[in-house]
């Protein structure tokens, strides 16, 4: 899921190592457009630490990977043509891509959409259960102890719903962050809002 193309696979491959050199790591990658002008779009976040700051991306977090992830792209040249690279934050409502983060983001509500028919649907809603032998837990919404479990590889589409316990969970995040570094953290930001860090796209053009 990180990746919808073979065209996008073969990216995550190749920028998944620039990602964790400098801290961070790929959540999702989409090359859009046609071949005359094309978006490479990244969403990134820094891994989330034991004491439970991570998972999200300041200004300064996208410039530092849009930065090491264009001087590879510009040595590698593994796209033709001319595309603009934006790197954005998954924001609080994030997409989930791995498998990781249906255990991370377990007992919060979510939307799934699978590739094939299950239960005679392919859309679910509900909370998530964790992981058990590479399936996803949902406990279906609207019925009482009803848990579902679907293999990892049948999920096309997974997004956390806003909720006010996941807003919750996204500023406790951010409080952890400011701790582990700093009110200096805090301060440099205060200009952008409350939910600035969400929401924030870094975009270069490049060419042949």
């Amino acid at each position: 899921m990180r990746g919808k193309t073979q065209e996008d696979i073969g990216l995550v491959e190749m920028l998944d190592p620039v990602a964790e050199s400098v801290g961070y790591e790929i959540v999702r990658l989409r090359l859009m457009g046609g071949a005359e002008q094309r978006r490479l779009q990244i969403m990134a976040e820094r891994p989330l630490q034991e004491d439970g700051s991570g998972g999200d991306m300041n200004v300064e977090d996208c410039a530092k990977l849009s930065r090491a992830i264009s001087e590879i792209m510009d040595a590698a040249d593994p796209i033709s043509g001319e595309y603009t690279l934006e790197v954005s934050s998954p924001g609080v409502d994030r997409p989930l891509t791995r498998l990781k983060d249906f255990d991370t983001y377990a007992g919060l509500e979510v939307r799934i959409e699978l590739d094939r028919v299950a239960e005679g649907r392919k859309r679910f809603k509900g909370e998530l259960a964790g992981v058990e032998d590479g399936q996803v837990g949902l406990n279906l919404e609207g019925e009482d102890d009803t848990t579902v479990y679907f293999p990892f590889e049948w999920i096309v589409d997974a997004k956390l719903v806003l909720t006010d316990q996941l807003m919750k969970r996204g500023a406790e995040q951010r409080a952890a962050r400011v701790g582990a570094e700093g009110e200096d953290a805090d301060t440099d930001h205060e200009d952008l809002g409350d939910d600035a860090e969400d929401d924030i796209d870094l975009s270069e053009s490049e060419e042949d």
